[in-house]
């Protein structure tokens, strides 16, 4: 299959874009009162549901107490907790004690956990981890363990494929799978007297109309630092037919082919395509959806996540029909490229829990039952449960924009992406993306000397071949 990046599709889906370079500390404890639950309409009937009380569903269970952690914004703590209380009442005897903040620093407290093997009963837990801190695959309990109880079935084996540790046991179970889109404002390229953009050049080409008819704070696009990492891999894909980092963990690329992608981001400023980090971070906004010059319509494309297009829509408020997409990139370069792909996040139960059991049951309830299902809705992204995906379907809590969207980065032809590309040492606040994209944009740093510190950097984490 010929492959290509996805560019828009009919309107929207991301996922908080920060620009920090180019958001708090993990707080703990109980959340506000959770959002009351909503009853399913009466079509929401999934096959594979059980009735939770049932004995069909639960099984024999001893009275138990497990520990569950998360990180996530306020709605996913009142969602998740609002799920747990349910379950608990379907499960009288069984007590989960939570734990939940925000992502800054979370990893670091987790990988502390890992380490001395305190990590809670069911954990919200992110890819890349299961590599990181489960190479002896005793970190994360193999599901296929409690696959009696927790069914795998409802996931699609590829999905389950990208969870596995070193000796192919389940670690993991994926919430939901995403992927990178282009996003446009059709109502600053109509007022710029063109189309919105179905190739690059046409994106490219852009820049100049915009500075011409627009004015020069008009930009067809705007990328921070980590959209800039992702579109160099898919140049660098484009440019090899191979992923930046390969499925054994290697890099790919030449020092020299990586400075000829960063030439492409720093050409793409100079034709007027996307502004520099410096003008990014002189407007002091936290991220792009509340970006005065996103919302004017100064940046008329964007690229994110298939799974939050809501708070951009809502952004633009009456001007959110006019947020759309319309075809896919083809000519990147002589190969094409994938759409860029991956689990958002994941569930993972302790090897050492004491209720392994008890573990699954509170996991398949969320997953894989009506009630839970509804009650954690889309606050982990589109389910990657087939019986979750119906529910909330059926239910009206998936929009018609961020469905197509979704549905455009699974149909599409994905650019293999390792974890190793999310490395802490790359990707975070004072990591490599931060630093080299920015200063390559800030001309703190010139392409030849960008090239050596990010290509060192990537050497560290996926040596070459």
């Amino acid at each position: 299959m010929k492959k290509k990046v996805l560019a828009v599709l009919t309107a929207a889906a991301l996922a908080a874009g920060t620009l920090a370079g180019c958001g708090a500390s993990p707080a703990t404890g109980q959340a506000a009162a959770p959002a009351p639950a909503e009853s399913a309409p009466d079509t929401a009937q999934p096959a594979q549901t059980a009735d939770a009380g049932s004995s069909e569903a639960s099984g024999n269970y001893e009275e138990c107490t497990l520990t569950f952690d998360w990180w996530g914004g306020d709605s996913r703590h009142e969602a998740t907790i609002a799920a747990i209380e349910a379950f608990e009442a379907a499960y009288p005897g069984i007590k989960v004690e939570y734990n939940y903040g925000a992502w800054t620093d979370w990893e670091t407290a987790k990988a502390t956990e890992y380490i001395s093997g305190t990590n809670p009963d069911v954990q919200q837990t992110n890819m890349d981890w299961i590599t990181k801190y489960d190479s002896g695959c005793d970190v994360f309990l193999d599901l296929n363990t409690v696959s009696d109880t927790l069914d795998l079935s409802t996931y699609d084996p590829s999905s389950l494929a990208l969870l596995t540790d070193a000796k192919g046991g389940q670690a993991a179970i994926p919430t939901s799978l995403t992927g990178r889109l282009f996003y446009f404002n059709k109502a600053t390229f109509d007022k710029a007297g063109i189309a919105v953009p179905t190739t690059w050049k046409e994106l490219e080409d852009a820049g100049a109309v915009f500075a011409e008819k627009l004015g020069d704070e008009y930009y067809p696009l705007v990328l921070g630092p980590y959209d800039r990492a992702i579109l160099v891999a898919f140049y660098l894909d484009s440019l090899n037919n191979a992923p930046m980092i390969d499925e054994n963990g290697n890099s790919t690329f030449t020092k020299e082919q990586l400075a000829k992608a960063l030439q492409w981001i720093e050409d793409l400023e100079a034709k007027h395509v996307i502004p520099t980090c410096d003008y990014i971070d002189g407007e002091g906004a936290d991220s792009f959806d509340k970006s005065a010059r996103f919302i004017g319509g100064q940046y008329a494309g964007i690229f994110e996540w298939d799974s939050t297009a809501n708070k951009y829509i809502d952004a633009l408020g009456e001007n959110g029909a006019d947020f759309v997409v319309g075809g896919e990139f083809d000519d990147l370069g002589p190969n094409g490229s994938g759409v860029f792909q991956k689990v958002s996040t994941a569930f993972s139960i302790s090897a050492k829990t004491a209720h392994p059991h008890e573990a699954a049951l509170l996991l398949n309830y969320l997953v894989n039952t009506e009630e839970g299902a509804l009650l954690m809705s889309t606050e982990r992204g589109i389910p990657a449960s087939s019986v979750a995906y119906d529910v909330v379907s059926k239910a009206g809590k998936i929009d018609e924009t961020t469905a197509a969207a979704h549905a455009a980065v699974m149909d599409g032809s994905p650019m293999y992406w390792n974890p190793l590309f999310d490395d802490a040492t790359l990707k975070g606040d004072n990591a490599a993306y931060n630093d080299v994209y920015g200063g390559l944009s800030y001309n703190d740093y010139d392409v030849e000397t960008a090239a050596s510190i990010l290509y060192d950097a990537y050497i560290a984490v996926a040596p070459a071949k």
